[in-house]
């Protein structure tokens, strides 16, 4: 069932992050639902940067933001926003309300909002301003003063969440919150609502630690007289052990995923999508699936825990599914390679890419095409190269010079007859021919190898390792 009747207006969703770090894979998450609803409804889906604390907002965390949208594939229509270019309009909204009696100047020094503190830390009830200059409406000559919202303080206030469902709060306990400091700057609450309003922002959706917020701003929105968006707060993603997500977790930016785990943006995509929603039993989603099959009613009520072992799986499934000359370019730039390496690197990568759930492993097991010789040697393989192994090496490599042609089929023959002929099994020939070949106990098929290696190159590092050790 969808959340949409036909005659609601046009959709328009935003995601609106502080750029005061990175993009949190949490983020990325609001950001991909709300690109999802937008593209599902043919709506809009806007950008806007929240930087209000220019204290700990940063060019840095801003580029970041930017580039882990853009990696996502979660592109936003016009250009991107920044709330401190509407300052002045906040405050134009705090003044307005101010002149309608829907806000007060409040003149209340920080030991008087102190003393109010710890009374009810004392009396052990919950801390609610009491300003006496609440219904005072005179202007105090030369006393700074906050911009107070007039909350109402009685009936209460209820928000039919898209996912949450009907949720009611007293409006007693919503506190005369400040519109404006006293430099005049606006707070945060006001202006995501300022925002959302002049922007035409129909459904917010966010993470469920923002619901308590709603109802703070719907107490503007309200006295405003401004249309009320559609809410829907989206529980947050906890670790594998039920506590709220955290690095020891995986919560990593964005970029993390990419440049030191190795993961590919459609995993990651098709991940989160999954963390709270579903459709059916399907696990493997495209763009395309998703875009058409995404609505709110299929969010779930319950925090989803990020299965790292899992993302990492899906991650392999979907270097399986890319294409070879893709995957080339992008473990190519992790290895430094020249043009006519990662051509080589092209003509393995389907033997590759079978072994591998990310591009650090993919990376790690391409290695070995370009490796100087002579080759290190891990301790596995060593113990491969002990014994009679040099013997049927020799053998082996011997039968292998005397080819007329290096392809995989007569690499095949080669081997066999040398097995064949020294009374081993294939495999007791192939470990040590591994060994000798990538220094290390797994690989691509050892014919596969021989053939991607070349003659000249093959025949040698078997050579180096027929040499007695010190």
């Amino acid at each position: 069932m969808s959340s949409r009747s036909a005659d609601s207006p046009p959709v328009v969703t935003r995601f609106a992050p502080s750029p005061t770090g990175f993009l949190h894979i949490g983020g990325a998450r609001t950001a991909l639902f709300n690109w999802l609803y937008a593209r599902h409804f043919g709506g809009k889906f806007l950008l806007r940067i929240e930087d209000t604390d220019k204290a700990r907002s940063t060019t840095e965390a801003i580029d970041a933001i930017l580039d882990g949208m853009r990696w996502l594939g979660l592109d936003w229509d016009g250009h991107e926003y920044y709330q401190s270019q509407f300052w002045a309009r906040h405050a134009e909204i705090a003044h307005r309300m101010l002149e309608r009696g829907q806000a007060y100047r409040c003149y209340m020094t920080q030991e008087e909002l102190a003393a109010q503190r710890e009374a009810a830390q004392r009396e052990r009830r919950p801390f609610r301003i009491e300003s006496p200059w609440r219904d005072v409406t005179e202007a105090q000559a030369d006393k700074p003063f906050v911009i107070r919202l007039k909350a109402p303080r009685e009936g209460e206030t209820v928000i039919d969440d898209q996912v949450q469902g009907r949720v009611t709060v007293q409006n007693v306990e919503i506190d005369d919150f400040v519109l404006l400091r006293s430099d005049g700057t606006p707070t945060y609450m006001l202006a995501v609502v300022v925002d959302d309003h002049d922007m035409g922002v129909t459904h917010v959706i966010r993470g469920d630690d923002h619901l308590n917020n709603a109802f703070r701003q719907l107490a503007i929105i309200r006295a405003m007289g401004w249309p009320e968006p559609i809410y829907a707060h989206v529980p947050l993603i906890h670790g594998q052990d039920g506590a709220k997500l955290s690095k020891r977790h995986g919560a990593l930016g964005v970029d993390a995923y990419r440049d030191e785990l190795g993961f590919l943006p459609e995993a990651v995509n098709n991940y989160l999508l999954r963390l709270g929603w579903g459709h059916g039993d399907d696990e493997i989603i495209s763009r395309q699936q998703a875009i058409e099959w995404f609505d709110l009613p299929q969010v779930g009520k319950s925090p989803s825990r990020f299965d790292f072992k899992k993302l990492e799986n899906l991650n392999g499934h979907y270097i399986r599914e890319a294409d070879d000359e893709r995957l080339a370019e992008l473990v190519a730039a992790r290895l430094g390679l020249s043009a006519e390496q990662k051509a080589l690197l092209t003509r393995a990568m389907p033997e590759l890419k079978t072994r591998a759930n990310t591009l650090v492993q993919l990376a790690e097991s391409a290695s070995f095409l370009f490796s100087e010789r002579p080759l290190d040697i891990d301790a596995g393989a060593a113990a491969l190269l002990s014994g009679d192994a040099r013997s049927v090496l020799a053998a082996a490599r011997a039968k292998l010079a005397a080819l007329a042609n290096w392809d995989a089929g007569s690499l095949e023959a080669a081997i066999r007859e040398v097995a064949e002929a020294s009374g081993v099994k294939l495999g007791k020939l192939a470990q040590p021919l591994r060994a000798a070949l990538t220094g290390r106990t797994t690989s691509p098929g050892i014919f596969d190898v021989l053939a991607l290696l070349g003659r000249d190159e093959s025949l040698a590092r078997i050579a180096d390792q027929m040499e007695p050790t010190e």
